[in-house]
Order: C-alpha cells, then sequence, then structure tokens
C-alpha cells in the first residue's frame, strides 16, 4: 500500500460471526417458512425494510418489533429476535485476528446495525476494540455515510488510514466513498490473509 494502513474496522454479524442469512433460513426452516422467507422479505417488502431500520436505530425496542415483524412473517412473536439468530455463532478465528491487530498496535473499531444491544458480549470490547459504533446508540445505521464518519472520529484515525470488513456489499460502498479501504467478507480463511497484507501485522498461527 501507498499509504501505511492503521486502523481494523468490522462489522459484527456475519464478520465476527457466521453467517447471518444461514441462521435467517434455518429459523425459516424450523418455523415452516420457506428457507429465504426473512431474506426476501427484508429485500423486497417495505413495511419488513421499516421496521428493520426501526429497530437498528433504535426508533423502535425489540419488543416493539417482535410482534409487528412476526405478523408479516405469520409466526409467533414471542422470542423471536432470539429465534431469529439461533444459529448464529461466534467465528473465533476472525475474533482473534481482531484481537491481535490490536495487540500489534493497529486500532481496531467495531460498526455495527444494532437488533439490540444486549445481543453483543461486551464484556469482551476492551480487548478487541479501541472504539465502538453501535447502530441504536447513535440513531442512525449502515448505509448512513455520517456513520462511518463517526467511526474514524471514535479510532481517531483519517478514514483513508482504515481498513472496513463487512459482509454486505452495500455496506461498503460508503466506506469507499469516504476514503476505507474495503474488504468483502465471506469467510476467515480468505478474509485474514487479505487483512494481513493491507496491514502487514500477523492475524493468525504461523
Amino acid at each position: 500500500m501507498a499509504t501505511e494502513l492503521r486502523g481494523l474496522l468490522v462489522d459484527f454479524g456475519g464478520v465476527l460471526t457466521t453467517d447471518v442469512f444461514v441462521a435467517f433460513q434455518e429459523f425459516c426452516v424450523a418455523e415452516g417458512l420457506p428457507p429465504d422467507a426473512v431474506r426476501d422479505r427484508f429485500m423486497g417488502d417495505p413495511e419488513a425494510r421499516g421496521l428493520l431500520g426501526d429497530l437498528e436505530t433504535g426508533a423502535l425496542t425489540v419488543a416493539e418489533f417482535e410482534p409487528r415483524f412476526a405478523e408479516v412473517l405469520g409466526v409467533e412473536a414471542e422470542g423471536l429476535v432470539d429465534r431469529l439468530f439461533a444459529g448464529m455463532l461466534p467465528d473465533e478465528a476472525m475474533i482473534e485476528a481482531v484481537r491481535r491487530a490490536k495487540g500489534a498496535g493497529i486500532r481496531t473499531g467495531l460498526l455495527s446495525n444494532s437488533w439490540g444491544g444486549d445481543r453483543y458480549d461486551r464484556s469482551t470490547f476492551p480487548e478487541l476494540f479501541d472504539a465502538v459504533v453501535i447502530s441504536e446508540e447513535v440513531g442512525m445505521r449502515k448505509p448512513d455515510p455520517a456513520i462511518y464518519e463517526i467511526a474514524a472520529e471514535r479510532m481517531e484515525l483519517p478514514a483513508a488510514l482504515i481498513v472496513f470488513v463487512d459482509d454486505l456489499p452495500g455496506n461498503l460502498k460508503p466506506a469507499r466513498a469516504l476514503g476505507m479501504v474495503t474488504v468483502r467478507h465471506s469467510d476467515a480463511a480468505e478474509t485474514i490473509p487479505e487483512l494481513e497484507g493491507l496491514l502487514g501485522v500477523p492475524l493468525r498461527d504461523a
């Protein structure tokens, strides 16, 4: 890189965890819905998209979101968000990569669209992140360009010195426009070597 990158900013669901959409598929199968029902609602149903946006920005609480989205899907409301995410597990390799980046002197940050603040193990935040931006806490969500600016400010770095990792292409575009280097995450086996090359530090055992 012509400019030495000094920051690593990562998404949560789908980057530091297993694939969110696989968890949604597992939920759908368990609930007797078509496998892609949740994904299709969020992509093509204005009501569902509106509910998701309000949840992620904190305009709706989880308790307010669940009965309304349950009605859209035609399922039981009680514990809906927990059921949606039951199949989502931590990606230990990616978590360790962030931990090692921070230990090597790279400034690290979390930028996450929230489905409720209790979905994070905040006890791990001090050892993983120098800065944390969670959508419901700032009243905006990705891909709003302003939330990336907040993340850069909290990381105390120019955007051009930050690598941003997300699993959704639409969330990468504003980061690139701001000047960040972007990495689309699909799995740790691809992402970690790419980050090692960009940041110039080892993020896994040799």
